[in-house]
């Protein structure tokens, strides 16, 4: 015969934090009453600003904003620099010496075949400078820009080297090894991967384009890949609802504070040629509301790992004293929580100044002093960008661990009184562990064994 614990066992949730914690009905009834409004309104969010795809435009053939072929050197040859740049020969290398001043030594006249698109077969010949940084070699795959309206000598130009097939190879193996050592729980982190990326890219970045609020855009996207990435990857229970919790709590601060203070600091977010290119492109794009949309999606995913470390710290620390009350479950949790702090506000520090590196190495070699480079727009944005995040991600360990400790303490009182024959942090079947009284039997055997009350 089935015994209680067996029967009480949620199923499919294989991959969340050991053992599922006891959930009470009335505490699943208050968390669904929260969250399923909340999610709600997220799906009728996404329906409302579903953008339909990116809206068309003309392209200017400026940067990114340009059509793109595939291709292949097929051949090199060392020519004299003297002698192809007395003949005219088209060079369209970006790091070329200008016009009238010749480079001297041994350039390389490579021969490029075009691989995709209506001139598939077609030849052409790129001169490469010696000092040039993107050196050739025969059968290279290289990405190619196409100007339909130019001379046809000059149609085609090597822009890039195709890297499609080394960052195929690294993505594979940062699969494998997820998978290998996550197991189960490292092939659902592939999947909320997956879906995030589908969100960004089908939401988020059309909807942006199509004219949307950028904050509103970043706030319903933002919330559907943390209902989809959190709940994919630790299950549809209790712990992982109160580290969604933390999450949209946190988010909202992120979001105030970045509000506040890029107006407040007069950011446009337009502030480098790829921002340039897209005001150009798209002038009803409010910038500064983009550049606090990605303050908040960049948030995101440290913010994931925080809620959801420090709510499963809570959870343990439960299992492992079922006694423990609420202020005693925080005042323990909350210590796991200041390391969590120092190293996660020291990882997204350096992260950030790891991006900005080369811009500071300019600042640096200008020797302009601390103050000038704080003040610069550029350096401004990165500032305001880590600081609004590190002061959500600090908020988000108290938050999260006191959402916890009160729901998990809530729940071991409601699980006691509303379901006999179950025991405060039952294990799996099959594991055995010693419960803080005796045992109750099961109904129908006359109430032997039932529990004494103090």
């Amino acid at each position: 015969m089935t015994s209680p614990q067996q029967t009480h066992e949620p199923v499919g949730h294989s991959h969340s934090h050991g053992p599922a914690a006891p959930v009470s009905r009335h505490l699943r009834k208050v968390i669904a009453a929260v969250l399923i409004p909340f999610a709600a309104a997220v799906v009728v969010g996404l329906a409302v600003l579903w953008p339909g795809g990116a809206p068309a435009h003309e392209r200017s053939g400026v940067g990114f904003d340009r059509q793109t072929e595939q291709g292949r050197v097929t051949q090199i040859h060392p020519v004299d620099c003297k002698d192809v740049n007395g003949s005219q020969v088209p060079t369209t290398d970006p790091t070329a010496p200008a016009s009238g001043a010749p480079s001297t030594g041994e350039c390389k006249k490579a021969t490029v075949e075009v691989t995709s698109g209506k001139d598939k077969g077609r030849t052409f010949v790129e001169v490469v400078q010696p000092d040039a940084p993107r050196q050739f070699h025969v059968k290279q795959e290289v990405v190619l820009a196409y100007a339909p309206d130019a001379p046809r000598d000059l149609q085609y130009s090597v822009t890039d080297v195709n890297r499609t097939f080394p960052l195929a190879l690294l993505a594979g193996i940062f699969a494998l090894a997820v998978v290998l050592v996550g197991r189960l729980r490292g092939l659902m982190a592939l999947v909320a991967l997956a879906a995030s990326f589908a969100v960004l890219t089908l939401f988020i970045l059309p909807a942006i384009l199509q004219g949307s609020n950028p904050l509103v855009v970043a706030v319903v996207g933002a919330s559907a890949i943390m209902l989809i990435a959190l709940y994919i990857c630790h299950g549809l229970t209790a712990r992982t609802s109160v580290a969604v919790l933390g999450t949209l709590i946190s988010l909202l601060l992120i979001g105030l504070l970045g509000s506040v203070f890029i107006d407040w600091s007069s950011l446009t977010g337009n502030t480098d040629e790829n921002t340039g290119l897209i005001h150009g492109l798209y002038p009803g794009i409010d910038m500064s509301g983009l550049l606090l949309a990605g303050v908040i999606i960049g948030s995101l995913g440290v913010l994931d790992d925080v809620t959801v470390t420090q709510t499963s710290a809570v959870w343990e620390l439960h299992q492992a004293d079922p006694s423990m009350g609420p202020r005693a479950l925080y005042r323990a949790a909350i210590r796991i929580g200041r390391d969590h702090i120092a190293s996660v506000v020291n990882t997204l520090v350096l992260a950030y100044a790891g991006a900005a590196l080369p811009l500071l190495l300019l600042f640096s070699i200008a020797q302009s002093g601390v103050g000038t480079v704080a003040n610069s727009e550029l350096v401004a944005e990165e500032i305001v960008r880590t600081l609004v995040g590190s002061i959500g991600l600090v908020a988000s360990v108290p938050v999260t661990t006191a959402l916890a400790a009160l729901v998990v303490s809530a729940d071991r009182t409601e699980s006691v009184d509303a379901a006999p024959g179950s025991v405060p942090g039952s294990t799996p079947p099959g594991q055995r562990t010693a419960p803080p009284g005796p045992l109750p039997a099961p109904s129908g055997h006359g109430g032997r064994g039932r529990r004494r009350k103090k």
